[in-house]
């Protein structure tokens, strides 16, 4: 098990991290980098060797509900890993996917219209604002509309 003492020798090896002293001789390790309202990386840094790393929902670690993992018992290649890979996942932004969405206008001979519209991951069919139906393949959504009596519009 690495000392208190070791534990801070490689946690400052992170310029990214600012060491912020709380009661008991313990150090948190906030990141102000993160692009979440969560910053502290390293927690409660104890003289007895105790401390836990925020890794929030990374499967790679057995985190507790709040997203800690305690890293008493880590040796150095552990504890520069765990502190890489909370960085990182603090870093990250999840960017909105952009939706992609296929519209196709079906008309029948009254001139009743009806839209096709692709919502991951379902293919529907809406009379104005009201969903009719909904299938999982645009096939199908094309069959049914040609059972109903409706043709695409070009």
């Amino acid at each position: 098990m690495l000392t208190f003492e070791e534990k801070k020798e490689i946690i400052r090896r992170f310029p990214e991290l600012t060491e912020k002293p709380i009661s008991m001789n313990r150090l948190n390790y906030h990141f102000e980098g993160s692009r979440y309202e969560k910053k502290i990386v390293v927690e409660k840094l104890h003289p007895n060797g105790n401390g836990f790393v925020y890794v929030g929902d990374l499967l790679a670690y057995d985190a507790d509900d709040r997203g800690l993992v305690n890293i008493r018992d880590f040796d150095e290649t552990q504890l520069v890993e765990v502190i890489e890979d909370a960085i990182m996942y603090l870093s990250e932004v999840d960017e909105p996917k952009e939706e992609v969405v296929i519209e196709e206008s079906w008309k029948n001979h009254k001139n009743d219209q009806l839209l096709l519209v692709h919502e991951e991951p379902f293919w529907n069919v809406y009379h104005a604002f009201n969903l009719e139906e909904s299938f999982g393949t645009k096939e199908d959504a094309e069959q049914y509309l040609r059972e109903e009596g409706f043709k695409k519009e070009k």
